[in-house]
């Protein structure tokens, strides 16, 4: 979901007849959850309270409670009321108490609404069996380069190249024309509160803090390659079980922070066998910790070439699409995308190519005719594609717009 999409839904829940359901709005940090509770707070005025978890406030004991008992009494003096409650997963068996807490407002009917966010999913989805018939959730998603444009005023195609080398966190984009400004805040405002504070305080904790970092770092200087766990193992001083970086990759992907792609195959035991293709889900990520910072076209046209590639795959896994790779022996695929978008084969090509890099997408195609094949590449290079009958986009397009729905 965008923001606005977000803010929209949420508005409107709100104002349904009766009592919402709680709302649970997760997503990562930095995108704007705290922003939208408290555009909220704003829209709601006196009716709406909100506290948040990730504060020292919260750490004095009784904050629970307190909260609680106010907005009782503000539903009952005002009518109705929303409560909104910012970074819950910091609280110690918050499904628990959210649940007992809503049973009571149910079981006397007071017209308080309840709207709860978290940085998590793992941790939302940890105590969401404890809430089952009690809520909605929502997910906030990393921002997609059509609403930097929009939000920013920044032209679409530079907005396009901008979430290509410097991400799309919306609060990092006041830095970008200040390079060690931006990578500062990246690294200090995302990725280690991410790190020490959300990963490291999962259900069943993370006994190796120093893995998980070194596992984050190979990810990002590996964005949109398939890497086995036995080659991740080799490349780690901080050594691990394999079982343990699958499930530290698990994490960085509850995180919001690298997906891990499977292989599209019918058989789901080879698929979960082959090695997985790892995608930096924001390209801040990459610019962070690379160690030579974004790649400038001109002078690194192959690293421009993976960013652009793990861009357009993030961009379909944030948009909740269900997406794969595909390789047999030599020929490749670089994403499989199956969801609302439709189902299709997509190649990356950044400057020149010809109809033999596009063989692995013919035979996915020939082998699996339900997926339409699709190139993403220079504007100027599209009439390769056209040639054989291949349908194509600029990429910068793709990354603003996502593909066009005359296509589908």
């Amino acid at each position: 979901m965008t923001y606005k999409d977000a803010k929209d839904a949420l508005e409107s829940r709100l104002r349904e007849d009766g009592r919402p359901l709680i709302q649970l709005l997760a997503g990562p940090r930095q995108v704007g959850k705290t922003t939208l509770l408290t555009a909220l707070l704003d829209e709601f005025d006196e009716r709406a309270a909100y506290v948040s978890f990730d504060s020292p406030a919260a750490q004095f004991p009784g904050l629970w409670d307190r909260t609680w008992g106010q907005a009782y009494a503000r539903s009952t003096r005002l009518g109705s009321a929303i409560l909104l409650l910012d970074e819950i997963q910091h609280l110690e068996d918050w499904g628990t108490r959210l649940k007992g807490e809503w049973d009571r407002i149910v079981h006397l009917k007071l017209p308080l609404a309840v709207v709860a966010s978290g940085s998590s999913s793992f941790r939302l989805t940890g105590a969401l069996h404890k809430l089952t018939g009690r809520f909605e959730r929502l997910t906030l998603g990393h921002w997609p380069a059509g609403e930097i444009a929009s939000a920013f005023n920044i032209a679409p195609m530079e907005a396009a190249q901008t979430f290509v080398t410097l991400g799309s966190y919306p609060g990092s984009m006041h830095f970008r024309d200040d390079l060690p400004r931006f990578l500062s805040y990246v690294r200090e405002s995302i990725i280690n509160p991410s790190l020490s504070r959300d990963a490291l305080a999962t259900e069943t904790g993370i006994r190796r803090p120093a893995l998980l970092r070194q596992l984050l770092a190979i990810c990002a200087g590996s964005p949109a390659s398939i890497v086995s766990l036995n080659k991740l193992q080799g490349q780690i001083s901080e050594r691990g079980a394999l079982q343990t970086l699958a499930s530290y990759l698990e994490v960085l992907d509850d995180s919001f922070l690298i997906a891990p792609i499977s292989k599209y195959a019918f058989n789901e035991v080879r698929s979960r066998k082959a090695p997985a293709k790892l995608i930096a889900l924001n390209n801040a990520l990459l610019a962070a910790l690379h160690p030579e910072g974004p790649p400038q076209r001109a002078h690194e046209p192959a690293r421009f070439g993976t960013w652009v590639e793990n861009a357009c795959i993030a961009s379909a896994r944030n948009a909740e699409q269900q997406v794969f790779y595909w390789r047999e022996g030599a020929q490749e695929v670089d994403a499989v995308i199956d969801g609302s978008w439709g189902r299709w084969a997509l190649e990356v090509k950044t400057g020149a190519y010809d109809s033999t890099d596009l063989r692995g997408l013919l035979e996915f195609t020939r082998r699996h005719p339900a997926f339409k094949p699709l190139v993403l590449c220079d504007d100027d290079y599209r009439i390769v594609a056209d040639r054989l009958g291949i349908a194509s986009i600029d990429w910068r397009s793709y990354l603003v717009a996502g593909i066009p729905s005359d296509l589908a």
